[in-house]
């Protein structure tokens, strides 16, 4: 009992329900485990006691908790303090103001920010918390609003060197704004890889979310381009030629996107472009950005340097150099002191060209713009588990626990945040990661955003399975999230497939962040639509919360086929609605099957093709025939692509504040862009937008594409025409 009371104070679960009505007993060497990532040690029962009566007395002598959370509305999670109390807040801009939480209406609020709030009693005692003031809810999307998904890799042109860049993001957020009326471009992660070769090409594993990648740069649109001469000229002439055969490749020959031959070409253009000297405009532009960026930029490219000499996990460095704040890290700081420079200098160049595709979709008409993506964590060997070690738990990675779709439960390699560390600095790390991605961009995705709640614990050496769940603190999560929204004027969306927990939907519509609903998933589980009929079954628009709510898992399940596809009306309004992702079946081969027959070539199926083709086909049946019932279908069974713009009709018919087209599916594509399950047996992440055969489609061509536009000018439509 003392353990599982010493978990319990600690945030750590020792029981989980990998389905409704049973409950499974975490192991007590994982407790054990767990818990010692978060410094606590209880191998022993004395050292059990230890660290209870440690824990009680720390909470007796504390006037404050370890965060205090201020929102609209007067939430917060202050303590009762002893009569006499003075409380002073030193505001994040310097100022120092006194505060009475028992105030009334009248008194002037504190300024949202993350300040410092000093406390001291009438006894002597005297104490300190980060606070974080917040707004009580999230920016909501401005009307209704549609726009594209696209992983930006796959979106190649006429100008870009072997995979989609900046520069082609810009093109298509301009475009599909005056063609169409869109809204918002939402992008994969743009977050900077762990170099190769090979680099994983996955966007999911980066090696840091605060910095994007370089590899995403229009190499011709950087400003000193323009006066290489001489030698310098002609070398830039090879490599553009050089990116010519890269872009030939894929888009004619049928070649996987690669991310690191591209990168090869881009870094040689880019050491080129750095003999160019600045003019006197662009470094002073250069040192308010570093001067901005500080310590967080500093740490990202010292660790880049250090990569390129001593490979790029830090882990396996010589031990003086695993320490960013070692004596031996600072020599060689200066020794690398140029390419630590130019490390600054690519994180300069991108955040600019970022900036500049957020501006042009602006000046296109979109109001939201960019929609950037958040991983849920980072590589182990990269530069943010680097920099940021003690935020992180050592020996642990995050995952999944077993449920009906993986037996095994699931191990992603990714080390998690300390909620002990965060909360100890204020939640800065987050708060900055936030105030980053946020700096050009009108919305953010978050990755699996019950990571704001609970994550999967699984120490090294563990099978998935004997994980646990780790509490963090959501309230100060979302309030810090609510913060650098509000800052940003941006909206949110949080990706809630899958199994979540009882209270997390509800308390993220609270704070105003969207959900994720993918039309195949959205049936009625509970049987509330039977139950009430069809004359009722509008009613659940109302609150927002339909019956489906990305009831099915978000790994490629298809759900349970009994339960009814959900009636546009009772979908939730507080979601981004979209047919598909980059982890699903296109709606091509969703619609067509082809997604059966290609897990069925891999071997990735559990039972029978027969089976598994059948259920599919029921389902989607189902689909279909309730889009005939809603006159949503008036060309009839058999026109693939009329289904797919009634699947988008359908969308538009629900309450969903945005609505997402999936790029790939405007020109028929079959494939998904990573089928989970696999690793070398499928290209994920390397595959161009295509159309039904197979062949790349550049952006100049989607761009006149009919069936792009026979899509759109409906989707345009059914929106309001904007």
């Amino acid at each position: 009992m003392g353990r599982a009371r010493l978990a319990e104070l600690h945030g750590v679960a020792t029981t989980y329900q990998p389905e409704p009505g049973r409950t499974v007993r975490v192991s007590e060497d994982t407790v054990v485990a767990v818990l010692a990532a978060l410094g606590v040690d209880a191998t022993t029962p004395r050292a059990v006691q230890d660290a209870l009566e440690a824990h009680r007395a720390a909470r007796r002598g504390r006037l404050l908790p370890p965060v205090v959370v201020l929102r609209d509305g007067g939430k917060r999670n202050l303590p009762e303090l002893p009569e006499g109390t003075l409380l002073r807040v030193d505001t994040e801009d310097g100022r120092t103001l006194p505060w009475d939480p028992a105030a009334g209406p009248g008194a002037e609020p504190l300024p949202p920010g993350g300040h410092l709030l000093r406390a001291q009693a009438p006894d002597g005692r005297s104490a300190s918390a980060p606070l974080i003031v917040a707004p009580g809810r999230i920016p909501a999307p401005p009307g209704r609003s549609h726009g594209f998904l696209v992983q930006l890799y796959s979106l190649l042109s006429a100008r870009s060197w072997g995979m989609g860049d900046l520069g082609d993001l810009a093109e298509l957020a301009t475009w599909s704004a005056r063609t169409f009326g869109s809204d918002f471009v939402q992008v994969n992660p743009l977050h900077a890889a762990v170099p190769g070769p090979p680099t994983d090409p996955s966007p999911y594993r980066p090696s840091s979310r605060r910095f994007p990648d370089p590899v995403h740069l229009r190499i011709e649109e950087i400003p000193e381009y323009a006066y290489l001469t001489g030698p310098a000229r002609a070398q830039a002439d090879e490599l553009t030629a050089g990116a010519a055969a890269l872009r030939r490749a894929v888009l004619q020959d049928g070649a996987l996107i690669d991310r690191d031959a591209v990168w090869d070409l881009k870094r040689r253009a880019l050491e080129l472009l750095r003999t160019v000297p600045l003019g006197p405009g662009r470094r002073a532009a250069y040192a308010d950005f570093l001067a901005e960026q500080g310590q967080a930029l500093d740490d990202h490219s010292t660790w880049c340097a250090l990569a390129e000499v001593h490979g790029p996990d830090w882990r396996s460095w010589p031990a003086g150099l695993r320490d960013p704040r070692s004596a031996r890290t600072a020599r060689a700081r200066g020794e690398l002191l140029e390419r630590v420079d130019f490390h600054c200098w690519l994180a300069w160049l991108t955040d600019g060209q970022l900036a500049a595709a957020q501006r042009a979709a602006l000046d296109g008409g979109m109001r939201v713009g960019l929609v950037h993506d958040l991983a849920v964590g980072v590589h182990p060997s990269g530069a943010d588990a680097w920099a940021q070690q003690d935020a992180f738990a050592a020996g642990m990675s995050i995952g999944a626990p077993p449920d009906a779709f993986t037996s095994r439960g699931q191990d992603w390699g990714l080390p998690p945040w300390r909620p002990d560390a965060l909360a100890a600095t204020g939640y800065a790390p987050y708060r900055d990661l936030l105030r980053g991605l946020l700096r050009h961009a009108g919305g953010l995705r978050i990755d699996h955003v019950m990571g704001l709640f609970r994550l999967w614990w699984v120490p090294q050496g563990y099978e998935p399975r004997r994980g646990a769940y780790v509490r963090y603190d959501a309230e100060a999560m979302l309030a810090v999230l609510a913060l650098e929204a509000h800052r940003a004027g941006a909206v949110v969306i949080g990706e809630d497939l899958g199994t979540v927990e009882p209270g997390v939907r509800e308390a993220l519509a609270e704070r105003g962040v969207l959900g994720t609903s993918v039309l195949w998933f959205e049936r009625d589980y509970d049987g509330a639509q039977r139950a009430a009929g069809a004359e009722d079954a509008g009613r659940g628009a109302e609150s927002g919360q339909g019956a489906g709510s990305g009831a099915a898992d978000g790994n490629g399940g298809d759900g349970a086929a009994h339960a009814e596809p959900l009636e546009p009306g009772r979908w939730r309004a507080g979601c981004l609605a979209t047919a598909t992702t980059h982890d699903l079946p296109s709606t091509a081969a969703r619609l067509t099957g082809d997604h059966v027959e290609l897990r069925h070539r891999l071997g990735l199926l559990t039972r029978p093709l027969e089976t598994e083709q059948r259920e599919d086909a029921t389902a989607v049946a189902e689909w279909l025939a309730l889009f005939g019932r809603l006159g949503l279908l008036p060309e009839g069974p058999g026109d693939e692509e009329a289904a797919v713009r009634a699947v988008h009709r359908f969308l538009l018919r629900t309450p969903a504040r945005m609505v997402g087209v999936w790029l790939p599916d405007a020109v028929g594509d079959r494939r998904p862009q990573n089928l989970p399950g696999t690793w070398d047996q499928y290209p994920n992440w390397r595959l161009p937008v295509a159309d039904a055969t197979g062949r790349p489609v550049p952006l100049e061509e989607l761009a006149v594409s009919p069936r792009l536009h026979a899509l759109m000018e409906e989707v345009r439509a059914a929106a309001g025409g904007r």
